[in-house]
């Protein structure tokens, strides 16, 4: 797996959740997004976008990623999120 490339979707993905409100990720929480996507080079990997409160219901939202290729790395995917506090402040 290129990781460099792996991690460029990734990242993709993740901003468009970024670019959401507070109130908009709170209606996916019982959403799982999974996906199937071919890079620049060829390859094809799965990416699964992943919701839920970080440490109550109502507090900070975490927003996790994650996408392999399929092989072994499906076992230790590469995994990047984020934190959103419902005043819209990201960690």
């Amino acid at each position: 797996m290129n990781n460099v490339e792996a991690k460029a979707i990734l990242e993709d993905e993740l901003r468009r959740y970024r670019s959401r409100s507070y109130s908009e990720l709170v209606e996916l929480l019982d959403e799982e997004y999974r996906a199937e996507m071919r890079g620049p080079s060829g390859a094809t990997y799965q990416v699964e976008i992943q919701l839920f409160w970080d440490d109550q219901p109502n507090g900070e939202l975490r927003v996790m990623g994650s996408i392999d290729d399929g092989g072994w790395r499906a076992f230790i995917p590469l995994t990047d999120g984020f934190v959103l506090a419902p005043n819209g402040t990201i960690r």
